[in-house]
């Protein structure tokens, strides 16, 4: 008769999840910390360009915020 309490393969595989109250704060502080530097590149282009394309100092900051913070928690 076979052992079949070892597992043999049909052990469901785990998904490794992230708590949103971690990947939240992270956000948060990767967002504060591109907020000048979205602020900074906005005037410049408003400077050179005369005028505000569509995307505000807090919005450019959000987009970098919305993009860092996955790379972090994918790794």
């Amino acid at each position: 008769m076979s052992d079949q309490t070892s597992g043999g393969g049909f052990e469901m595989e785990r998904r490794r999840t992230t708590p949103k109250g971690e990947f939240a704060v992270y956000f948060a502080i990767i967002f504060v910390a591109t907020l000048p530097l979205a602020c900074l590149t906005w005037a410049l282009s408003l400077l050179k360009n005369g005028t505000a394309d569509g995307r505000g100092p807090i919005k450019r900051a959000w987009s970098q915020a919305n993009i860092i913070t996955p790379m972090i928690f994918s790794a």
